[in-house]
Order: structure tokens, then C-alpha cells, then sequence
């Protein structure tokens, strides 16, 4: 039996490209094993061909990981990284890792976590950051790159700073070759008339999304068939 393909397109305009080697990117910055604080130093800012940003090589003694690298991270920076939350607000020094609770307001911060302990899922992309602008009801509100606003745990941790490559959005493709490089298809070459029905609406802004704890996840719905046979033979549900 096989997945009966519905015909419908599901990524438009990808496809080939220059082969890339995927990074492992460690979105959490301190553990529960590990110790209360955590130093490690940076050994060398490298490319990365599957994201935007710039990653950094950091160690500590013998194990070492890729992180996001900020702004201005440079080799021989040492970082922190920590879970303990403070009754005072710490001193934000870019680079490091700190819960939500324990950094002053309007502090700029990147690869902020959604739920304590999942790793970073927002503010990911190069020269992007968000804001901690209040703290209300035991929550902390932060300022998405969008102007979306999100209630987050205090518990959540986030790495203060710009994400590195401020720049890419100035880059210049320069020839249709390099689109192909990247795995970007050329368009269908139809022109499409231009008329301001299609413009930007003027909306006020969403009210803040709050965060507690993650949704349960539904169990999926699978449809199989079998060869030349219309229509789909059987239907099963398994629980991922």
C-alpha cells in the first residue's frame, strides 16, 4: 500500500540546488543535567547554508555544540548560559542565556522559547529581535519581530542581543543563477496585472497570544490505497 497523492502542490518554486550538510543547532542553551551556570567559549563564527543567521562554535572543556551567534559575538567571547531566576534583574550582557524573569525590561533578546525547556522558537532569523516590554500576572510580554505581542512563562529562557548577518536583507542575488543555487525555481513567467484592489489593509493590531502549556497533540489521520485503484481503500488513525 502507498499514499495516494491528493495532486495538489505543496511547495511552489524549489527544487534543486547546491547540496547542503545540515548543522545540528542545540535551541536549548542550558540543560536540566547541567550545572546551575554554564561558560562556554566561543571558538569560531561559520556559515550556515540552511538558515540566515550566522551560527557560532562554542565549547566547554571537551564538549562543544552550535548556538545562534548575536550581532557582535566574536571568537574567544565567553557566554553564559543559566536557568536560575533572579529576584533582582541581572545585567543583560549579549551573548548570554537568561529566563525571562530575570532580565530588565526593554531588553532585546532572540531565540526566545515559546514553553520552559523546548528550546528557542521565535526571533530566530538574521538581524531579527524582540523585546521585553512588561511584565504582568506572573507573566512576561514580549514584542515579536511581527509587533505581535505574546504572554510567556518567566521560567522561559531567551538569549539577549540581535541575531547575527544584520545585512542579509541587503544582499544582492545579481543573476537568476545564483536563485537556482539556493533551490529557488524560477516563477511560471505569467504576467500579473498590477491594481490597488490587492494592497495592504490597515488593521490594528491581534491582542497577545498567551502561552502556558503546549496543546495535546490530535492523532493523525492517515489514508493509504492500494495500486490502481480509485479512490482511497482504507482509512486508519495511528497516534503520533
Amino acid at each position: 500500500m502507498f499514499f495516494v497523492h491528493p495532486g495538489r502542490i505543496w511547495n511552489h518554486r524549489r527544487g534543486g540546488g547546491h547540496k547542503r550538510k545540515y548543522r545540528m543547532i542545540d535551541w536549548v542553551r542550558c540543560h536540566e543535567t547541567d550545572a546551575v551556570e554554564k561558560v562556554e567559549k566561543v571558538e569560531r563564527i561559520l556559515y550556515d547554508p540552511n538558515r540566515s543567521a550566522r551560527i557560532a562554535l562554542v565549547a566547554e572543556g571537551e564538549a562543544k555544540r552550535y548556538v545562534i551567534a548575536t550581532q557582535n559575538m566574536k571568537a574567544g567571547d565567553l557566554i553564559n548560559s543559566t536557568q536560575l531566576m533572579t529576584r533582582s534583574p541581572v545585567r543583560p550582557i549579549e551573548g548570554n542565556s537568561h529566563p525571562l524573569g530575570s532580565l530588565p525590561l526593554g531588553t532585546l533578546i532572540n531565540c526566545v522559547e515559546q514553553f520552559p525547556g523546548v528550546g528557542g522558537m521565535m526571533a530566530r532569523a538574521a538581524g531579527v529581535t524582540a523585546q521585553l516590554v512588561r511584565k504582568q500576572d506572573d507573566m512576561c510580554v514580549v514584542r515579536l519581530p511581527s509587533k505581535r505581542e505574546v504572554l510567556l512563562l518567566p521560567t522561559c529562557t531567551a538569549t539577549v542581543g540581535r541575531v547575527s548577518n544584520v545585512d542579509h536583507n541587503k544582499r544582492v542575488i545579481g543573476k537568476a543563477g545564483r536563485n537556482r543555487w539556493l533551490g529557488i525555481r524560477p516563477r511560471s513567467g505569467r504576467w500579473h496585472r498590477k491594481t490597488g484592489h490587492a494592497g495592504r489593509k490597515i488593521k490594528g493590531p491581534k491582542p497577545a497570544v498567551v502561552y502556558t502549556q503546549p496543546r495535546p497533540q490530535k492523532p493523525k489521520t492517515l489514508n493509504f490505497g492500494l495500486p490502481n485503484v480509485p479512490g482511497i481503500y482504507e482509512s486508519r488513525v495511528y497516534s503520533r
